[in-house]
């Protein structure tokens, strides 16, 4: 059985002695997708992970200070890129529409990518998860072909789940991983990988790995503590087989 994806989203979290420390501790795996903090990419990049970025703009080049271009991330050997992550856009604005362009760009260039969507608690309390989901997913696949089904990931991460310590039941979110997979496959006949992320902990993924529907999961803070992550993936790697 193929092993599910892990997605090490390291934020900005750590600084260069943690990185150095973390790379001693830590081996690649082949189902592992590390995405540090752009300033620590080259640490990783020496030990050969697999690794993608946290975030990409959708023009090639030009003033445009402080982005980092996909052209740019192929270059030096990064296959994965995380696009649309709530904390982009609720901290930085991003709408559904800039992460339609993103993805675009992102799949024009043969980055496999992670598309982050999710509802937030007042969507969730009043029934609206799907209507958001949808929402979501028809702006960011908008002009999208179904030859990148391959090269798309979906992680279906609560809003309110992030950073709370709080997740979903397994109930919930085999629900909402099945949906997601069924109305992509019927309106764009892709059949894509879904992992769920959100307060991911070595406390909870035993529990969480009971699920049968989802592809694999993304792990924020606890991914930069190697003992934690390191727990974590034995756990996911285990219950694969």
């Amino acid at each position: 059985m193929e092993n599910k994806i892990i997605i090490g989203n390291m934020k900005m979290y750590m600084n260069i002695d943690d990185v150095k420390d973390y790379i001693t501790k830590v081996d690649k795996y082949n189902n592992v997708i590390l995405c540090p903090t752009n300033i620590y990419i080259p640490y990783f990049l020496e030990k050969d992970y697999k690794l993608g970025i946290q975030n990409i703009y959708y023009e090639d080049n030009g003033a445009y200070t402080g982005e980092v271009s996909v052209t740019q991330v192929k270059k030096i050997g990064i296959n994965y890129v995380i696009i649309g992550h709530s904390e982009r856009r609720k901290y930085f604005f991003e709408t559904d529409y800039d992460v339609n362009k993103k993805l675009l760009k992102s799949l024009e260039n043969d980055l496999d990518t992670i598309l982050c969507i999710g509802e937030d608690i007042d969507d969730r309390n009043n029934l609206n998860t799907n209507k958001v989901l949808i929402e979501q997913i028809e702006i960011a696949l908008n002009n999208i072909n179904s030859k990148y089904e391959n090269n798309i990931i979906i992680a279906y991460e609560p809003k309110w789940a992030i950073g709370t310590g709080l997740i979903p039941s397994n109930n919930e979110i085999i629900n909402a991983v099945d949906f997601i997979k069924s109305f992509v496959f019927d309106k764009y006949k892709m059949n894509v990988k879904v992992v769920y992320g959100g307060s991911v902990s070595d406390s909870n993924i035993k529990l969480l790995s009971k699920i049968d529907n989802i592809d694999g999961f993304m792990i924020g803070g606890a991914c930069t503590n190697p003992d934690i992550f390191l727990k974590i993936i034995s756990i996911i790697n285990s219950s694969d087989k």
